[in-house]
C-alpha cells in the first residue's frame, strides 16, 4: 500500500448515511463538516462505499454505470447559489418523511425533477454575455476529459427514458444490439435529453472533486470502492459486447454470484454479466485500464469487492435460481494486474479478500502484493485459530470491526453465539467498564495492520438500526442515516486519544479555556468578511451581491462557521440560502444576536 506508509486510521461512512435536508447524504454543508471532523479526530482515511446511480435494491454495487456518479449526491444548495434552482423549487419537493432513513422512491420522484429544473435554467446561461459559445470551458474540458465512457451512458440514459426504464434487453433490436443507423437516429431525437445526463453528471463531478480536493488539503485521503463486476441493465453491459459472456442477442449466457458462505446458505445469486476474459486480454485489459484510471481520479486509494474472482470465480448459468448451481472458473489472475501496473504505476488498491478463500487466491493477492482485509467479526470461531484474530495480521493489511456488509459491533456484541462472544471476550480482554464495543475497537486499532477503519456507527455505538446491508436481502437496505450533530468535538477528541494511544495519530492538544466571543461591530464584521473571503474590505457594501464577487456556497459556507467561531451567532442552512448580499448576511447576524 504505498500511500500510506505509516499507521493510520480512518472511518467508514457512506456519503448517503450523511445528515443533511434533502433525503440523503450529499456533497454540501454536512460533508465538508465531516472533513473536519475527521481531521479533528486524528483520522486520515475516509472509506465511502461506491459513489455511483444505485440500481436494484437501491444497491450501489447495482449501478447502471461503472463510471458515472450518483445524482442524489449533488448538494442542491450549491445549484441554488449558482442561479439554478430556487430555495422555493425544493421546498416543494418530497424528500421522505424519516430524516433518520433514505427514502429512495422518494428521491427518485422528486430528485430528477429539481435536476431538469436546474438544466433547464443552465441551457440559458452564457459564461459571456453575447458568446455563441454555449458552455463553458470548465464543461467542455468535463466532456472531453470523460469521452470513453460519457456518451455511451447519455445514449443509455436517453434510450432506458425513451423505453419507460425498461431493461436494455427489452429495448428495440436495433437499439439493443447497437445499429449504427439507431443509435444516429438516438442521438438525433435525443440530443437534449443526452443533454441533461452530460449536465448532471459534470455537477457531480465538479462538486465531488471540490469536496475531495478540501479533504486532501485537510490531511483525509478517500478511500473509494469499486464492485467488481457490472450490473447486468447497465451501459457498460450494453455498450461492452464482446467483453462479456453474452450471446448474439446480447443475453448473459452465465452470470456472477458467490457459492454458500457465512452471509447466506444458499449463495448468493447476483446476476451480473460475467467478463469474457479471453476477450479482455486481447485488448490488453484496456476497459479495466479505463475503469481503474477512472477510479483513481475519484480517490485516493481503491478497495475493488470480490478480488477472489480475480483468481478463480463463481459462474452460475443464467437461468439458474440459486447460486447453488454455479462452479468455478479462472479469472484472469497477475496478467491483469501486470497490465494494470504497466499502464498505471504503482497502484493504491486494497483487495476484498473475504470468503471463501482458495491457496490459490492467497498467492495472487500475495503475488500482487496488494493489501487485503481482515474483520474481527469474523475472528472468532471458538474451534479455530482464525487468519482475522489479532495475532494473525499482518502489516500489509486492512483491520475492521466490520464492513458495510457486517451488523453494528453493538448489535453483534449481542447476538454473537456465546462460544464466539466467549473467545472475543477472553482474547480481547472486554470489560463493562470500558465498554464492549470500545473494546474491540481498541483491539482493531492495536492490530499491527497498517491501516485501520472503523464504521461510524460503531463509534457512535449504534445497534441494529444502522446496519448498512444485510448481504442476500432485497430491501431496506442502504438506508442508515446519521442524526443532525452526530460529529461532535467531544467524540472527536475521544477517537483522537484512543487512535494516538495505538500511535495512528498524534495526541489531541490539550484543551484551553474558550476565548470571549468577540463584540459584533459593522468594522469587525468587515473585516472578517475581507478575511475569509479574500476580498478588500471596500468591496463589501451592502449592496454587494456575493455571486456577483465570485463567492459561491462554500465560500459562504466558511464565512458562516467564522462568523459563529468570532460572534457566537450560528446561522442555520436555510438562512445562509436565502442570503445574497453583504449587507442581508450583517443584518442576520445582526438580527440572531438579539
Amino acid at each position: 500500500m504505498p500511500t500510506l506508509t505509516n499507521r493510520a486510521v480512518g472511518v467508514l461512512m457512506p456519503v448517503s448515511s450523511l445528515p443533511g435536508p434533502y433525503g440523503i447524504g450529499c456533497f454540501g454543508r454536512e460533508a465538508y463538516r465531516f472533513v473536519d471532523f475527521l481531521a479533528q479526530a486524528g483520522q486520515t482515511v475516509w472509506q465511502v462505499l461506491p459513489l455511483g446511480p444505485t440500481g436494484y435494491g437501491d444497491s450501489p454495487y447495482q449501478s447502471c454505470s461503472a463510471f458515472a456518479g450518483n445524482p442524489y449526491f449533488i448538494d442542491l444548495d450549491r445549484l441554488v447559489n449558482e442561479g439554478l434552482l430556487t430555495h422555493d423549487l425544493i421546498g416543494r419537493t418530497d424528500f421522505g418523511a424519516d430524516p433518520g432513513r433514505v427514502d429512495y422512491a422518494a428521491l427518485y420522484r422528486g430528485r430528477f425533477a429539481l435536476l431538469r429544473a436546474a438544466y433547464a435554467v443552465w441551457k440559458r446561461q452564457r459564461p459571456v454575455p453575447g458568446c455563441e459559445t454555449p458552455y463553458s470551458d470548465e464543461y467542455y474540458r468535463f466532456v472531453f476529459l470523460n469521452d470513453s465512457w460519457l456518451e455511451d451512458y447519455c445514449l443509455y440514459m436517453a434510450a432506458k427514458e425513451e423505453n419507460h426504464m425498461a431493461h436494455w434487453l427489452e429495448w428495440p433490436k436495433p437499439l439493443r444490439t447497437r445499429q449504427p443507423e439507431a443509435l444516429a437516429a438516438l442521438k438525433e431525437r435525443a440530443a437534449d435529453e443526452m443533454g441533461f445526463w452530460a449536465f448532471v453528471q459534470f455537477q457531480f463531478s465538479r462538486q465531488w472533486q471540490a469536496l475531495k480536493a478540501y479533504a486532501n488539503q485537510r490531511g483525509v485521503k478517500i478511500f473509494g470502492d469499486i464492485p467488481i463486476y457490472v450490473s447486468a441493465d447497465s451501459a457498460d453491459a450494453w455498450a461492452g459486447g464482446s467483453l462479456f459472456e453474452v450471446d448474439g442477442e446480447g443475453r448473459p449466457r452465465r452470470v456472477a454470484g458467490c457459492p454458500p458462505d457465512y452471509f447466506s446458505a444458499d449463495g448468493q445469486l447476483w446476476g451480473n454479466p460475467l467478463y469474457d476474459w479471453n476477450a479482455q486480454a486481447k485488448t490488453g485489459y484496456a476497459w479495466w485500464i479505463g475503469r481503474v484510471r477512472h477510479a483513481l481520479g475519484l480517490y485516493d486509494l481503491l478497495r475493488i469487492d470480490h478480488f477472489r474472482a480475480f483468481d478463480t470465480y463463481w459462474a452460475i448459468p443464467a437461468d439458474a435460481t440459486t447460486a447453488r448451481e454455479g462452479k468455478w472458473e479462472q479469472g484472469p489472475g497477475m496478467a491483469l494486474f501486470r497490465a494494470l501496473e504497466d499502464a498505471l504505476g504503482e497502484l493504491p488498491i486494497v483487495a476484498e479478500n473475504l470468503g471463501l478463500l482458495f491457496d490459490s487466491v492467497r498467492r495472487l493477492l500475495a503475488d500482487s502484493g496488494l493489501p487485503g482485509m481482515k474483520v474481527l467479526q469474523f475472528a472468532f470461531d471458538p474451534g479455530c485459530d482464525s487468519e482475522y484474530l489479532p495475532h494473525n495480521h499482518i502489516p500489509n493489511c486492512v483491520v475492521y470491526p466490520g464492513t458495510h456488509d457486517n451488523t453494528t459491533l453493538k448489535d453483534w456484541l449481542a447476538t454473537a453465539n456465546p462460544g464466539e462472544l466467549a473467545k472475543a471476550k477472553a482474547m480481547l480482554g472486554l470489560n463493562k467498564e470500558e465498554g464492549y464495543v470500545r473494546g474491540v475497537i481498541r483491539a482493531a486499532l492495536g492490530s499491527v495492520a497498517r491501516l485501520t477503519v472503523i464504521p461510524m456507527a460503531d463509534w457512535l455505538e449504534l445497534g441494529p438500526e444502522a446496519r448498512i446491508n444485510a448481504p442476500g436481502t432485497g430491501t431496506g437496505n442502504w438506508q442508515w442515516r446519521a442524526e443532525e450533530g452526530f460529529d461532535t468535538p467531544a467524540l472527536a477528541r475521544q477517537m483522537r486519544s484512543l487512535c494516538a494511544v495505538f500511535a495512528r495519530c498524534s495526541a489531541p492538544e490539550p484543551e484551553q479555556e474558550k476565548q470571549p466571543v468577540q463584540p459584533f461591530t459593522h468594522g469587525a464584521f468587515l473585516a472578517l468578511c475581507a478575511d475569509q473571503l479574500g476580498r478588500p474590505a471596500a468591496q463589501l457594501t451592502p449592496e454587494a451581491d456575493f455571486a456577483e464577487l465570485g463567492v459561491d456556497s462554500f465560500d459562504k459556507v466558511g464565512l458562516a462557521l467564522a462568523i459563529e467561531d468570532t460572534f457566537g451567532a450560528v446561522i442555520s442552512d436555510e438562512d445562509l440560502i436565502d442570503v445574497k448580499t453583504v449587507g442581508q448576511m450583517e443584518y442576520l447576524v445582526e438580527y440572531l444576536l438579539k
